[in-house]
């Protein structure tokens, strides 16, 4: 979900640019052939939830519903690692949200608890329920739903109304689907949708089992055509490739835009510390999975694997090159040290809050008000990252960056305005 961009510090830089020994074009080839690579993992991990989504549907069981969440987990992991590509490249950011939107109003998807709440002056379709509903109106229009499909999902429902909280499509949607609604507030546990929600007949639990499949099919579908569509985008010969090469400077400083406004706004503020303030699970990026810890992991690897110029597939391999770490290296050899030393120092203290969930702290306890245990290990993360945030803007100067805006956010910029 994208955040109003606020100027973190004036960048406007009259610097002549140095000598490098690291050239850009081979630090822009490299980061082309990470993206390419990252997208390409991205898509390979969609199409096995595709697989698994499809046998859910084929043959529905307990056994087959947790093969679905276990690849919707595996797919997030590439994926999220794939976000510091947004902000600096618009061809990303312009799509994102038909991939990875949140938080979202699922009742717009299918039932939900009856302390959901019903339709609201914000959100008009905040209990639509697609999924029950073979037609209804949107925006004065009748809508034959009888069939749900891609098309239906991207093209009439996804932010119906222009409401961005009408997330129809996505990782999240689909993980809304397997896992349900997480009803434990700030107690342990994720959703626990029933298995028999895809069942056939008389054993079909919540109602309309058939259009339920239909739905989930349909979203991972859409997910995995756009991944696909993604993924080609970086390949030789490829517009976001194209684009970003044409010219060197303007590339480079795009590699610090995205993870400048990663690192500052996006993860730092709206992810980990607009949530800590309203003490709200449901500000969690994997609200429905519990999933958060490794969300958060895996965005800050991306940050740190970009500055590195390395990236290592899901199938194990590596992918290196010429890097941002060796053109600061030859230009200031300690501020390279230093943005290395605190770019490790997050990947720690994010990797305290994963262990933590891991061993049965679960993020949503860590967001519970007067929890200085959780507060602990999510601040860690947030400060981990606005530190290294001031290292990238000494990055910036030091490379003669174009004049370059961080994503910001309230809750780090004017929190007084978060409870306005």
């Amino acid at each position: 979900m994208k955040t109003a961009p606020l100027l973190l510090t004036p960048l406007a830089l009259a610097l002549a640019t140095p000598a490098f020994a690291v050239e850009k074009a081979d630090v822009l080839d490299n980061y082309a052939n990470i993206a390419a690579a990252k997208y390409a993992d991205s898509l390979t991990t969609a199409q096995r939830l595709q697989t698994a989504v499809d046998a859910l549907i084929a043959d529905p069981s307990a056994e087959a519903l947790q093969a679905a969440k276990a690849a919707w987990l595996a797919a997030r992991v590439p994926y999220q690692q794939t976000e510091v590509y947004r902000f600096g490249n618009a061809i990303v950011d312009d799509w994102e949200g038909k991939v990875n939107a949140w938080p979202l109003d699922e009742g717009l998807i299918d039932y939900v608890d009856g302390t959901y709440g019903g339709p609201s002056d914000e959100n008009e379709f905040a209990v639509l329920n697609v999924v029950a509903n073979p037609s209804f109106s949107l925006s004065g229009s009748d809508v034959d739903a009888a069939q749900i499909t891609p098309a239906l999902l991207e093209e009439t429902l996804h932010e119906a109304d222009g409401i961005e909280a009408n997330v129809a499509t996505g990782y999240h949607a689909i993980e809304f689907l397997l896992w349900g609604q997480d009803l434990n507030g700030h107690d342990a546990g994720a959703g626990n949708r029933p298995w028999t929600d895809y069942a056939s007949g008389d054993a079909c639990t919540g109602g309309n089992c058939d259009r339920r499949a239909e739905y989930l099919k349909a979203a991972t579908d859409l997910l995995v055509s756009d991944l696909d569509w993604m993924a080609a985008q970086w390949v030789e010969g490829g517009t976001a490739r194209a684009t970003l090469t044409e010219n060197e400077d303007a590339g480079i400083s795009a590699i610090l835009t995205g993870m400048g406004s990663l690192s500052y706004g996006e993860q730092a503020g709206e992810r980990m510390r607009l949530g800590l303030m309203l003490n709200d699970p449901e500000e969690e990026h994997d609200c429905f999975s519990d999933n958060t810890h490794n969300s958060h992991y895996y965005d800050g690897l991306g940050i740190q694997n970009v500055y590195l110029g390395e990236y290592v597939r899901i199938d194990g391999t590596l992918v290196s090159g010429a890097s941002l770490s060796g053109m600061v290296a030859a230009a200031d050899p300690a501020l390279d040290a230093e943005m290395r030393s605190k770019l490790s120092d997050t990947m720690m203290a994010l990797g305290r809050i994963k262990t933590a969930a891991e061993a049965g702290f679960a993020y949503d306890q860590m967001l519970e008000q007067g929890n200085a245990g959780g507060e602990a290990l999510i601040m860690g993360g947030v400060n981990g990252l606005i530190d290294q945030t001031r290292s990238i803007e000494r990055v910036v100067a030091t490379l003669g960056a174009d004049a370059i805006e961080f994503e910001g956010s309230d809750s780090l910029d004017n929190p007084d305005a978060v409870f306005e």
